[in-house]
């Protein structure tokens, strides 16, 4: 709209001069305005002073102002509730965020990043990092074979391949190709005082032993005895059956015995089986020393509830058992891959298999096979990768 040729002040002067007695039409003509503006002129500015015509006007101007401004802020608001995006915290998903503003509301960039309130610079970004195809690639097939690893036993799978790759680099791709673990935990528990649990100095120390329970897919339920070398973290039997007496167990050490000799200690819990006079007398006649773990305490057995975990985590809820020969199948070959492939954490990701070699001074005398941590006794607990000063953290070796 042109804006008038007239003030209010000489509006005002206008209508006084057909208020005095003039006709309106030669009122019109002398000024040069039609008789439509002139009328409009009267019923927006009769009666008024020019003081007051121009308060007026000013209140007109605000009240457009105000509107403009309401306007705005009710348009920012729809544009903010019509984002589905819960979190926009990176430049990426803030790119999008402005990208659909600026074509589904028809306002420039710049509107679009004062609403969302990301910088202007960052949306002309373009990124020129490597798609690193192979690699993602080769991610996603370890993942999809490991399916409860995390990104740290990924990388030590792909080292071992010959793929070297810093370990913030794989983070962000294991991240980006949405791999990422939920961890399967119970409630936490308050925790008192805990004393660093003593490592053996060597295999056949010190051996743990307990119990799982499962279910085959027709909902018949079976156990399975677990036993562990404390000090080389070796899985020494998984025995799968629907009942396991304390006279199974001690047919199962005697097993074990044959094959690398007797240990010095063995710790389980207060059950029946493991309290029964089979493993008296068994621990007995074999000079074996028997420790139980106070009772409601698993902690004092952590290196077999340590495994108990991942078994579970990594095996037992991934797998269905048609069969109990089927588990006993599956548990044999899944022994055998965290025996000789899996890396262990506790023990500078080397599988328990190798460790135990390494670890044997017997079998370094050809000089093939070396200690990575020399002569000294090792520590109570593997140092963590990034530290930690919480000291609330067991030091006790952790799967």
């Amino acid at each position: 709209m042109k804006k008038s040729r007239f003030n209010e002040e000489q509006i005002i002067a206008i209508l006084r001069e057909q208020e005095a007695g003039a006709k309106t039409a030669d009122v019109c003509r002398k000024h040069g305005i039609n008789t439509a503006a002139f009328y409009q002129w009267k019923a927006k500015y009769g009666g008024l002073e020019v003081s007051e015509a121009r308060r007026l006007k000013a209140l007109t101007d605000e009240n457009a102002k105000l509107k403009k401004l309401l306007a705005e802020a009710m348009l920012d608001n729809a544009m903010l509730k019509d984002l589905k995006f819960k979190k926009m915290v990176t430049p990426a998903v803030k790119r999008q965020a402005v990208a659909h503003l600026c074509a589904s509301y028809e306002v420039s960039q710049r509107r679009a990043c004062s609403v969302i309130g990301a910088d202007r610079t960052s949306m002309r970004y373009r990124s020129r990092r490597p798609d690193d195809a192979a690699l993602r690639a080769r991610l996603r097939e370890l993942a999809a074979q490991r399916r409860r690893f995390g990104y740290r036993r990924l990388q030590i799978l792909l080292r071992r391949e010959g793929t070297r790759v810093n370990h913030k680099k794989l983070r962000r791709l294991y991240r980006e190709e949405r791999l990422q673990v939920r961890r399967r935990g119970g409630r936490e528990k308050a925790m008192g005082t805990r004393a660093p649990l003593v490592l053996p100095q060597g295999a056949n120390q010190r051996w743990s032993l307990d119990f799982l329970s499962d279910q085959l897919t027709n909902g018949r339920r079976f156990r399975v005895l677990a036993v562990v070398d404390d000090f080389t973290r070796e899985c020494l039997t998984l025995v799968a059956d629907t009942s396991l007496s304390g006279r199974r167990v001690a047919r199962e050490l005697d097993a074990i015995v044959a094959k690398r000799g007797k240990p010095c200690t063995i710790v389980s819990d207060n059950g029946t089986e493991l309290t029964s006079t089979t493993i008296l007398s068994w621990s007995q006649a074999m000079q074996v020393e028997w420790h139980y773990i106070a009772p409601g305490k698993p902690t004092q057995n952590a290196f077999i509830e340590s495994f108990n975990g991942r078994l579970r985590d990594e095996f037992l809820n991934d797998t269905l058992f048609g069969s109990l020969d089927h588990a006993r199948e599956a548990l044999a070959l899944w022994m055998d891959d965290y025996n000789t492939v899996r890396p262990h954490s506790a023990i500078g990701n080397v599988p328990p298999a190798l460790y135990a070699k390494l670890s044997d001074p017997w079998k370094q005398r050809d000089g093939s096979l070396e200690l990575s941590w020399g002569s000294a006794p090792r520590p109570v607990a593997s140092p963590s990768q990034h530290g930690s000063n919480d000291e609330r953290i067991l030091l006790v070796g952790g799967g």
